[in-house]
Order: C-alpha cells, then structure tokens, then sequence
C-alpha cells in the first residue's frame, strides 16, 4: 500500500507572485532604470537604503539587488547583471532564502549594539560562495542610537566585497550620519491604473472572475500598497468562490455603494435631515461602516472641490460614470464656501466618530450639524436680507441720511461718522459690518504744546520713552491739565521720580518750563481704565442697533468682538458714503 501525495500547501498571492527580477518590479521605473544603469556600468555603491509605504516592494527589491549582484549565470561564468537567471545556485538559495552570503535581519527584533557588534565581526570575512557578502537590514529606523553609531565606521569604509541594504518606512527616523553614507531610493506608491492592470493578470491566472468595479474598489483600498492589493484580492477570490462582485467587495471591505454617499451627501447639502438619517441607519444596518460613511463623504467633498476649481478632472480615467456626471452637477450647484465648510466639519467629525463609544451615534450627529450648516446663509446673503429689512423708530437710525441724489453725505458732520462693527459668529457666519453711529470729539490744541494730557503721553511715546508712556497711560490720575501745567495722583506702582523727569523732558522737548505736581485728589480714570470704558461703551452701543441685533439673532452665539471706525479702518469718506447710501428705487416705484 502506497501513502497519497502529500497536498501541496497554498501560497498567499502575495508570496507567489512576488518579483523575481527587475522586470516584475511595477510601478518603480525610475528605481529600475538607476539600478540598470549602475549595475551596466560598474557604478555600485557599498550601501542603498529603500524607503517607501508598506508594500511597495522594499524587500523584494533588496532580495532582487542581492540576486542580480551574485548571479553567476546558467553555465557560471556571468558577472552582475541586471536580468538573473534564476537557475543557478545563487540565484536559487537566495530565492529560498537559505544563502549563507545573504543574511537579512529584521532590526524590529534586533535592535541593540550587540547585535550590530555580531554583524560588523563577520563584515571582515569573505563571502563562503558568492561575489558579494551582502546585509539586507529590514525596518532600520528601529536600531537603537547605539547601534547606529557602532555601523557608522564600517557604513563608511566598508571591504570591497560588502553591500549593505536597507529598508525602512521611517526614514526620518534614521540619522542623517546614515543617510549621508547611503545610496537613497524612495519608492513610490504605485497608481490605481498600475495596479488593476497586474491585479487583472493576476487574476485570469487564478482563474478568478472579477468584475472592474470590484477591481477598482480593493485597489483604492490597497492605496497604492502592492502587497495589501494583493492580500484584499486573495480574500475577495475566497469570498466570492472565483467570481467576485462589486457588491461582494463592498460587504467583504465594509464599504458603502458610492451612489449611495452621492444620495446621503445631497440630502445633507439640502438640510433634509430626516432622509440624511434615514440613509445612514440604512447603511449601518447593511453592514457599512459609519466611520467609512464619514470616510467616503470626505472623499466626495475633495471631489466635488476640484471638480469646482478644475472641471476637466471629471474625464480622468479613474473616475466613474458617477462622478463625472452626478459629481459634476453637484459642483456646479455647491459654492466654495459651502465645500469647504464641510470639510472643516467633517474632518473634526470623523476624529470624534472614531473615539466614541457609539460611533453610529456621532456619525449620525455630524450629519445633524451638517445638515444645519447647510441652511445657514452665507455672509453676503445675510447682509443683503438684513439691507432690505426697514429701520424701526428710535432704533438708532435717525442719524442716517435719508436717500436721494448722494450729494448730502460729504456735510455729514465728524461727529456722524459711522462705524464698522465687527461680529464673531460660532455657528460658522464669519464676521459680519453693520453700521452705528459714534460722536469723534474735538478739542483746540494750545499752538506749539500739548492741547492735551492723552498728546503729553503720545509725545512720551514718540521720543521713545516706553516706559514713561507706559506709567502715564496706566498709573496716573490726571488732576488739572493745562499747557506748562500738569497736576496729577500717582499710582503706587509709578516711578517715584515721574513728576521730575517729566518736568525736565517736556522743558526739553517743547522749549518751555514745565511745572508737574502731585495731588491728593482723586482725579481722573487712568487713559487705560478710560480706553477700556469707551470700549465697553461702543459695544454696548452697537449691540443695541437694530441691525446688529438682527445679524445676532440670526447667528446665535455670536458675540461682538470689535468696533471699528471706518475712517480708521482705512475706508475713509468714500466707504462711509457707500454704506449709508440707499439702494436707487426700481422703475415705476416712487422716490
């Protein structure tokens, strides 16, 4: 009796189609021509170091670069080259792993100086069989600092029949002494187009029938990555038993139909709520993942936003039918604002969804935000409402001119000079100008001299004198104030010599003596408390204007921030005449 052939174990798709030379090597031209070109002509260098995203084919290549330098050829005699043979005793130990002039270490496990300390003993030693000794160091970035510094001497003047290669998805974390010792080659994530032109080989190999939706949903899953592609497709061949759909994809991956996210995302865009909720329990119960449904909408988002500044991204290859034409619309209909509103807001939501016990819960509260932002009004549509709306009786009005030829506004007095007020909103509105009235005060200024106390501390301030400015401004109590003759009460955090060194620098200055004295009354606020006083004054005025009480009631919590004059804010008479002039009556309508 004869025992049965032992079943050949199952190899992952990742390990059996794996490169074996250069030209398997996709979507890394620019390596491959560096190395083909290095190898040709004798260029190489003692060490390389390959950094890129997982799976994208650091190992394989530093395996690929060990067989093409100790390649003896089919009858033995080759040199290095850039197409292996694969079947001579190099070639085939290397493949399985077993060559004793090869040796890879992983630096995840083997991280300490002792371990380097093993590996530099052997660099002085000649390789048993091969051309090359070479050390294939996987995940670099994980050697101590003292391991780092102990390969620095031997990275830098290595035996001739030495290479080193390392690989690394850290490669900031690797010292710049390392570096700088190193042939660098950053892999670089392979494209979608790439990626479901190999995948499809791969599957007509395996027998597998896939469908182009489905193949185009697990290479935007595998995000550039060859070995997570090729992971996603093996499984998607198991789950759907050779032939694998679209909609098998979707429940394997946990993703949501993607005509789907463009129907949840327009009826949040419209602030229907109810249907927003709708869609997303639906999805949740079909298996979708809410942090994925947040994912895809984020996705959506970016898209529509090119497709708003850049339309003729709609006709790359890989983008669907649904994108090109319902995308399109959906950007034409959206403004900037609004896009870029909810990537704020779906960004910060999708932070929240991911640390919540419930994420079901927070996605579905992103979307009742969502959907609120959207019925907001945009600035410019709020100050046109509230343009349109009638001033009431005594609400702060009275001062305006009335409407007419416009020729009125240049003998408005100073004191009618109206004001920008300035309104930080938290709901999202941005800052909104209305218009109040704020009297300018005028004084006579004595010909020569200060006319007041406020031009004594701005002449302290403009002969630089910072700290006299600064006491006089927050620690003085000014008594009487006239040209020559200051009487005030200091605070005791004044200097205590103020009254004599201003005496003696206003004499200075003006050409006059100058008699500064101490009281005992109480004197004046300080400038700062009285600065503080007619801040506080503006804003209570401006909040009490009727327009601003509807910019408030309209963006609720929103506070007012500032109140700017418009004159100061660098408008002049021209803005102020634009703001308080009156739209012209339509035709047929009395004036």
């Amino acid at each position: 009796m004869t025992d049965a052939p032992a079943a050949t174990p199952y190899r992952v798709l990742a390990r059996k189609y794996r490169p074996a030379d250069f030209t398997g090597l996709i979507g890394q031209e620019a390596l491959v021509r560096t190395l083909t070109n290095a190898i040709q002509t004798g260029r190489l260098a003692h060490a390389f170091v390959l950094t890129g995203v997982r799976g994208v084919g650091k190992t394989t290549t530093a395996r690929i670069i060990a067989r093409a330098l100790n390649c003896v050829g089919a009858d033995g005699k080759g040199g290095p080259t850039t197409d292996p043979c694969g079947v001579c005793e190099h070639c085939r130990a290397i493949a399985e792993d077993r060559h004793v002039d090869v040796l890879e270490m992983d630096a995840a496990s083997r991280t300490g100086v002792n371990d380097i300390r093993e590996l530099i003993d052997g660099v002085r030693y000649r390789p048993t069989s091969a051309r090359f000794k070479i050390y294939i160091i996987d995940e670099v970035h994980m050697l101590s600092t003292a391991a780092f510094n102990a390969l620095l001497k031997t990275l830098e003047e290595p035996p001739e029949h030495v290479k080193f290669i390392f690989a690394t998805t850290e490669i900031r974390k690797i010292p710049v002494t390392v570096l700088s010792r190193c042939q660098r080659f950053d892999l670089r994530r392979v494209d979608m187009e790439v990626l479901e032109k190999h995948f499809s080989t791969i599957a007509e190999k395996e027998g597998a029938e896939i469908e182009p939706g489905a193949l185009a949903l697990i290479c935007r899953a595998a995000d550039g990555s060859v070995r997570d592609g090729l992971s996603l497709l093996d499984q998607a061949i198991a789950h759907g038993a050779g032939r694998v759909g679209e909609d098998q994809v979707r429940d394997m991956l946990g993703l949501a139909d993607r005509a789907r996210v463009f129907d949840l995302f327009d009826a949040v865009m419209m602030g229907d709520i109810v249907a927003a909720l709708d869609q997303m329990a639906d999805q949740y119960a079909q298996g979708a993942d809410p942090v994925v449904v947040l994912q895809d909408m984020l996705d959506l988002t970016h898209w529509l936003t090119r497709l708003k500044l850049a339309p003729e991204s709609a006709a790359g290859p890989g983008a669907s039918e649904t994108e090109r034409v319902r995308g399109g619309e959906m950007a034409k209909g959206l403004s900037m604002a609004a896009l870029t509103r909810t990537w704020q807001m779906l960004l910060k939501g999708l932070g929240e969804t991911r640390s919540a016990p419930s994420p079901l819960q927070a996605a579905e509260m992103v979307l009742v935000r969502l959907a609120y932002a959207a019925e907001l009004p945009t600035p410019a549509e709020a100050l046109e409402a509230l343009r349109g709306q009638p001033t009431p009786p005594g609400g702060g009005g009275g001062g305006l001119p009335a409407g007419g030829s416009g020729g009125g506004h240049a003998q408005m007095p100073a004191a009618q000079i109206p004001a920008a007020v300035t309104v930080n909103g938290t709901s999202g509105g941005g800052a909104q100008p209305a218009m109040r009235l704020v009297p300018q005060p005028t004084q006579a200024i004595a010909p020569g001299l200060p006319g007041t106390f406020e031009e004594v501390v701005a002449l302290f301030t403009e002969k630089r004198e910072a700290v006299l400015a600064a006491a006089l401004s927050s620690a003085v109590h000014l008594v009487h104030y006239e040209p020559g003759r200051i009487e005030f009460r200091p605070e005791p955090t004044a200097p205590g010599d103020l009254a004599t060194r201003m005496s003696r620098l206003l004499g200075e200055w003006t050409g006059r003596p100058w008699l500064v004295g101490l009281s005992r009354q109480a004197g004046a606020p300080t400038l700062r408390e009285q600065s503080l006083e007619r801040e506080i004054k503006r804003k209570q005025d401006a909040a009490s204007h009727p327009l601003v009480q509807a910019v408030l009631a309209a963006f609720p919590g929103a506070t007012i921030e500032a109140v700017r004059d418009l004159i100061d804010a660098g408008g002049g008479a021209e803005a102020a005449d634009a703001l308080l002039a009156e739209p012209e009556p339509a035709s047929g309508e009395d004036e």
